[in-house]
């Protein structure tokens, strides 16, 4: 992605907060760039971005790859860390069909709550 198309796209996610996002728990694995992978939880999601626990710091601006079970690794930048809570923009946002997907697998598992 271009300079220009970074910082467009970062100021697209930041100002899609209204997107819906869910409240879910769904186990993942999360590795920034430089670090070894391990294993989180999702908090929430939406289709530019998550929060997730994190062992450690994390510091704005690196990268990192969430997997989700049955999901390829998605690019996702990270936006700000919090005493154990990471938030992440994903380079491209997610297509809705798959969003939507993931949202009903993991509804019907008893991860998320009723749709709203």
């Amino acid at each position: 992605m271009t300079d220009t198309g970074n910082k467009l796209y970062e100021n697209a996610a930041q100002e899609d907060r209204s997107a819906r996002r869910e409240k879910i728990s769904i186990p993942a694995s999360l590795r920034a760039s430089g670090g070894k992978g391990y294993q989180t939880v999702v908090r929430d999601i939406s289709l530019s971005g998550f929060s997730a626990t994190a062992m450690s710091r994390i510091h704005p601006g690196t990268y990192c790859w969430l997997t989700l079970p049955g999901l390829e690794s998605l690019t996702a930048k990270v936006i700000w860390w919090d005493e154990g809570l990471v938030g992440c923009a994903f380079e491209s946002l997610i297509a809705p069909i798959i969003f939507e997907d993931l949202l009903e697998r993991w509804r019907m598992r008893g991860y998320i709550g009723p749709a709203s």
